[in-house]
């Protein structure tokens, strides 16, 4: 019998109240004042001492999505705020007298759905949005776009079909960390004695095709491009999945369309420690759509619980542009978060290690010329266009002086007669249209230190395609 045989009751969905509130704002974006009478419903002392009860039960949800809790307090009482920071996402939010959910919280992207949609389809969702493990979100359904799920299930289905292998079966592998059975005569025979002492011959079980897993993939599939086919003459983003559906769908059109049961996706999950990753996160998705949680155009207006850190995404977006500008330009790239550009930061004393190492985002070099990039995901570039620096707060530009000295300090780490340092902000599409077309979307200023010369640039970019 095939895991998904097991357990045909299925385990009821519990849904929340309509009734409870969804708070929004968007990313760096206002407060959000959370009111004392839905939240601390029953209780006739206001926010007081409650507020610190409130922040120990949210705290997971509130450090995921990088919001701040400000009080503020004054004769007529106090008033509990929700400050954003850089995420974007929704996390439920517990109240501190019964401590069940009571509210949502969604953090919306400043430059809007499309923009993220649009990076997240140009960078092949690598930095999709994070799923969390945490109640459903009242609320938060009708006012997120249904790819900020669909798009990472069917990345997640695209995986788990190309690790499937057929039947179950049993795998010997070579490993840095054991798994499953150790073969220690083969060990001690041969890598041993060569000093191979990190590869360790492993056998152990791998889950290969089985039928009704695929037949679950396939029903998920229909389930998917049958939502976004709804809203795909409205969404670029939507239409773009549909067709990765329908190519995906192509890869298991030899079985029937079979809806898997809650239960039995869970029990595999919990009594198959050896799953493959790609298979274990496949399934997780398979039972996100299973139990309706979270996709537009659902019978339920709650939605999953996620995350997705904007900074990320706006790095890997500038990472794309320029890896597409060096092949033009015959540059190499190196990159930081592959750990390719990293320079160590030895201290002499240990209590002062303050900073262990500096990492520029981008490193490029065409010939001797050095270019270090650096991804900012902040509006000081639109600040200084619209308003000019006379305007900016004494926050914004102390912010904005830390960028500046930050990539210079990257500039100075090469011994280059010229070394462009450039600081990379977002800009909505049309300030980048309008001052491109006043040649105006790059600014630059050079500093000559010795024999050296160094162009500070700075940068902007559409958040999102400009097409």
């Amino acid at each position: 019998m095939t895991p998904l045989a097991h357990h045909r009751h299925r385990r009821p969905i519990l849904r929340a109240p309509t009734t409870r509130p969804l708070y929004s704002s968007v990313d760096h974006g206002h407060p959000i004042a959370l009111p004392a009478d839905v939240l601390l419903r029953g209780s006739r002392d206001g926010w007081g001492s409650l507020a610190d009860r409130f922040q120990s039960l949210n705290r997971a949800a509130l450090d995921t999505l990088d919001v701040q809790l400000r009080l503020d307090s004054n004769l007529t009482g106090s008033r509990l705020q929700v400050i954003p920071g850089g995420r974007a996402g929704a996390v439920p939010l517990r109240s501190p007298i019964t401590g069940e959910v009571a509210a949502g919280l969604l953090i919306k992207p400043r430059f809007g759905w499309s923009g993220v949609g649009q990076i997240l389809q140009e960078t092949g969702w690598h930095a999709a949005p994070d799923v969390l493990e945490m109640p459903v979100v009242p609320g938060s359904t009708s006012e997120v776009p249904p790819w900020v799920l669909a798009g990472p299930v069917l990345s997640r289905l695209a995986d788990l079909l190309r690790d499937l292998k057929r039947g179950y079966e049993f795998v010997d592998d070579i490993r840095a960390q054991p798994k499953g059975t150790i073969r220690w005569a083969e060990y001690a025979s041969r890598h041993v004695p060569r000093g191979d002492l990190h590869h360790v011959p492993c056998r152990y079980p791998d889950l290969g095709i089985d039928p009704e897993i695929v037949r679950a993939v396939r029903w998920t599939l229909e389930r998917l491009h049958g939502e976004l086919a709804r809203i795909g003459g409205r969404d670029r983003i939507a239409t773009t999945l549909v067709q990765l559906a329908v190519h995906l769908m192509e890869k298991v059109k030899h079985v029937r369309s079979e809806r898997p049961r809650p239960e039995t996706l869970h029990q595999i999950l919990a009594t198959n420690p050896y799953l493959a990753d790609a298979i274990r996160r496949g399934l997780q998705a398979i039972g996100w759509i299973v139990e309706e949680r979270g996709l537009g155009g659902t019978d339920t207006s709650d939605g999953l619980a996620w995350s997705l850190p904007l900074e990320v995404l706006w790095e890997q977006y500038v990472e794309s542009r320029y890896r597409s500008e060096s092949r033009m330009t015959g540059a190499t790239i190196r990159v930081g978060r592959l750990g390719e550009t990293t320079f160590p930061i030895r201290w002499r004393q240990s209590f002062q290690r303050s900073l262990s190492q500096l990492v520029p985002d981008l490193v490029l070099q065409r010939g001797r010329d050095i270019h270090v990039v650096d991804a900012k995901y902040k509006a000081h570039f639109t600040g200084l266009d619209e308003r000019g620096w006379r305007e900016f707060q004494d926050d914004e530009r102390s912010a904005h002086r830390s960028d500046v000295h930050q990539v210079l300090a990257y500039a100075g780490l090469f011994d280059a007669e010229h070394v462009t340092a450039t600081l990379v902000y977002p800009l909505r599409r049309e300030t980048y249209l309008a001052l491109t077309e006043r040649g105006q979307d790059r600014s630059i200023a050079t500093l000559y230190h010795g024999n050296r010369e160094v162009s500070l640039e700075l940068r902007g970019l559409p958040f999102g395609s400009v097409v």
